[in-house]
């Protein structure tokens, strides 16, 4: 063979071998975005006319968190809002370049202390829903998510679950009637530096709550601070099944709420606290598989307030024939983890059950992400109890659990399962 062929050879031989290496590793990126509105907006705590604000404390802010694998890229955002509609979602995936748009994941918070993106209508059909605020929203969301583009770097993760010690949450309507477990995962450089640190948890941002006339991101602002402040990285916040009515456990000595910012910072700091306390003895993932899926899932609008919002509200949700709204649906995979998508706030028992069928060693479920529908009730709790005449009022119907459950197990076990064995 000629020696200058063979040494050609071997070159190439050697660069498609890294070449291949690189494109399998697990890379990752964050970036945040100030949405502050300037001038204040009024705020929104759910269904029905906002408040005035007349002033702020701290900042809200939209996060994207790109990950990436063997051809395959996800972004999963947190934004600091009641909810985050579908259709804003959509507006946001049109913006973007270099991650599918059914590969993005868009959740929110849910602080009761920012403005409406719903565009909910007050007795008289209007609304305070401010469109030019919100396509800047959007406008900023996706500049986060092309940046984090630009900025993949080679990672590795740590994933755990344990129980958040502590007074952080509590159920309103029966006290012990929640989830304790945190899910964590951390995402750190090639120097193991943290990165990013994905905090789930289903708890209610709503110590301050919308009638206080102060706009804020509520205790998941205090959790980022401490979460950068103890050199966890950029925090992202993913609520859980928070619904019926899973809450900030803000009460003081006398049984009332201590509804102050801090309270909110008390509460933030010790969540931030124990999610790194759980992540911290994690062994490491190296190369973690990645799998993105998707679904579509269509609900019948049998309520008739939120029948009103859909038609009333000028974001132009969409109804089809038959009287039902579509939204998607995600699974992803990351190395032991599965993560599925809720459209809106489910129950503690529908929490407890889906994680139960799940397949991950850790289970995390993103409530309130790629929609925001209200309650989602199984229909032995729809208007069963005088207690949850609230979260009847406020859910989509009946069905709506029940068609939930259902379509989303049904397209989960139809995926590729999460890696079960040890950590490498």
């Amino acid at each position: 063979m000629n020696r200058k062929f063979y040494y050609l050879l071997l070159f190439v031989s050697l660069w498609c071998i890294q070449t291949n290496d690189a494109h399998a590793e697990l890379r990752a990126a964050i970036a945040v975005r100030d949405v502050t509105p300037d001038p204040l907006l009024p705020i929104s705590g759910g269904v029905g006319p906002t408040n005035p604000a007349s002033r702020k404390i701290g900042k809200l802010t939209v996060r994207a968190l790109t990950l990436e694998n063997d051809g395959v890229r996800v972004t999963i955002c947190s934004t600091d809002f009641l909810g985050f509609p579908g259709v804003l979602c959509n507006k946001v995936r049109q913006r973007v370049r270099g991650v599918p748009p059914e590969n993005i994941l868009i959740g929110a918070t849910h602080t009761h202390s920012a403005p409406d993106c719903y565009g909910f209508p007050d007795q008289s059909g209007k609304t305070t829903a401010d469109l030019h605020y919100l396509n800047s929203v959007c406008e900023k969301l996706a500049d986060a998510i092309n940046e984090t583009v630009k900025k993949l770097q080679p990672s590795v993760v740590k994933i755990a679950t344990g129980k958040a010690r502590g007074k952080i949450a509590y159920n309103y309507y029966a006290e012990q009637l929640y989830d304790p477990r945190c899910d964590v995962i951390q995402f750190l450089d090639v120097q193991h530096k943290p990165i990013a640190t994905l905090v789930n948890y289903a708890c209610h941002p709503e110590v301050i709550g919308p009638n206080q006339g102060i706009l804020c991101p509520d205790y998941v602002g205090p959790l980022y601070d401490r979460i950068r402040e103890q050199n966890g990285g950029i925090g992202l916040f993913m609520n859980g099944a928070l619904g019926g009515m899973v809450t900030a456990d803000c009460r003081g000595p006398d049984g009332k709420d201590i509804q102050t910012w801090d309270e909110c910072t008390r509460i933030g700091n010790l969540l931030a606290d124990e999610a790194l306390r759980i992540a911290s003895d994690a062994p490491i993932q190296n190369d973690p598989k990645l799998f993105c899926g998707d679904t579509k899932i269509k609900f019948p609008v049998d309520n008739d307030l939120l029948r009103a919002v859909v038609q009333m509200s000028p974001l132009g949700f969409q109804l089809d024939e038959n009287g039902c709204v579509e939204t998607q649906v995600n699974v992803v995979n990351l190395g032991t983890a599965q993560m599925l998508t809720i459209p809106g706030e489910a129950l503690p028992n529908m929490g407890y059950y889906l994680k139960r069928k799940m397949h991950g060693k850790h289970n995390l479920l993103l409530g309130l992400t790629n929609d925001a529908f209200g309650y989602m009730m199984v229909k032995v709790d729809w208007n069963s109890f005088e207690r949850y005449d609230y979260i009847t009022r406020t859910c989509l119907g009946e069905m709506t659990g029940e068609i939930f459950i259902e379509k989303a197990l049904e397209f989960m076990n139809t995926c590729p399962r999460p890696e079960n064995a040890a950590a490498r």
